[in-house]
C-alpha cells in the first residue's frame, strides 16, 4: 500500500511539474512581450530582460493615434463579429440537415465541406482577388467577410455535426408529435442543447479571423479599411522598426482574445470535453 501510495504521489508531482514547465513556456513570451512594451528602445536593446525603469505609456498612445489602431479594431470586431454570427447560424443549421435528418445527400453533403477544410488559403488567392474585383467586392469590408465565412463553415458544421448527431432521438420525435415544426426543433430543441458546441466553434472562427493577414492584406487597400493585423505589419519598416511601439501595438490587439478566453474559459473546456466524450 505504501509503496502504491509513493508511486501516485511521485507521478502528481511529475505531472505538475511538467504542466508548471508548460505553463511557463507558452506565458513567459506573453509577459516578456508586456513588459518590453513599457519600455523604450534604448533600454529593449541595452536591458531586454529587465524591468522597465518608468512605465512609458507613450507607446500605447502612439500606437493607437499614428497607427490608426482605433479604426482597424473596429473593422476588425464588425469583420470578425458578422463572420461569427453567420457562420454559427449557417453552420448549425446545415450540420442539424446533416446530422438529424434523412436525406440522401446527407453523406455527400457532408464530404463536400470536409474537403473545404483541406483547402488552404493561398490556392485561391489569385483566382478570389480577380473575382471581387470585377464584382466590385474588393477593397470592402464584404469582400473580406465572404472568404473568412465560407473558410470557417467546415469547421463549424464538423463539430455542430457531432452534437447534434448525439442528441437523443426521444427529444425531436416527442417534439414532432407535439407538432413542431423542423425549423422549431431546430431554434427551440437542438440549437439550445448544443451551446457548449457553438461556445468551441465561436471562439476558434473569432481567434482565427481575427488573427488573419493574408486575406486582409490582400483584398484591402484603404487604411480606412483595414483590420488589426493588416494595421500592426505597418509598424515594420523595411529598414527600420521601433520595437517599443509594435509591442504595445501587439498587447492592444491580443487583449481581445486574452478577454474571450477568460470569460467563456469554462464554456470552451465543457464543450471541448463534451465533444471527445460524445463523438
Amino acid at each position: 500500500m505504501k509503496n502504491s501510495k509513493t508511486k501516485s504521489t511521485i507521478i502528481k508531482v511529475m505531472i505538475y511539474v511538467f504542466l508548471t514547465l508548460v505553463a511557463i513556456i507558452y506565458l513567459a513570451p506573453l509577459l516578456w512581450v508586456f513588459m518590453v512594451s513599457f519600455k523604450t528602445n534604448a533600454e529593449i536593446f541595452t536591458s531586454p530582460f529587465a524591468l522597465p525603469e518608468s512605465f512609458y505609456l507613450d507607446n500605447f498612445i502612439f500606437a493607437w493615434t499614428a497607427g490608426k489602431l482605433g479604426i482597424a479594431t473596429l473593422n476588425s470586431f464588425i469583420v470578425c463579429g458578422v463572420t461569427l454570427v453567420l457562420s454559427m447560424l449557417i453552420g448549425s443549421m446545415a450540420a442539424f440537415a446533416i446530422g438529424r435528418l434523412r436525406w440522401r445527400l446527407a453523406g455527400p453533403c457532408m464530404t463536400f465541406f470536409m474537403i473545404g477544410m483541406m483547402i488552404p488559403v493561398h490556392c485561391v488567392m489569385i483566382p478570389l482577388f480577380t473575382r471581387f474585383a470585377k464584382m466590385g467586392l474588393s477593397n470592402s469590408l464584404v469582400g473580406l467577410v465572404l472568404p473568412y465565412l465560407t473558410f470557417s463553415l467546415p469547421v463549424t458544421i464538423f463539430i455542430m455535426t457531432g452534437f447534434f448527431k448525439s442528441m437523443p432521438n426521444e427529444l425531436i420525435e416527442s417534439a414532432c408529435i407535439d407538432g413542431a415544426s423542423i425549423y422549431g426543433i431546430f431554434f427551440k430543441i437542438a440549437l439550445p442543447l448544443s451551446k457548449t458546441g457553438l461556445f468551441v466553434t465561436g471562439l476558434m472562427t473569432f481567434v482565427a479571423n481575427w488573427n488573419e493577414l493574408l486575406l486582409a492584406m490582400v483584398l484591402i487597400s484603404d487604411d480606412t479599411k483595414k483590420t488589426l493585423p493588416v494595421s500592426l505589419s505597418k509598424f515594420v519598416g523595411p529598414y527600420n522598426t521601433n520595437y517599443s511601439q509594435m509591442f504595445a501595438a501587439i498587447i492592444i490587439a491580443i487583449i481581445p482574445t486574452i478577454i474571450v478566453y477568460c470569460i467563456f474559459s469554462n464554456q470552451i473546456v465543457d464543450g471541448l470535453t463534451a465533444g471527445a466524450v460524445k463523438g
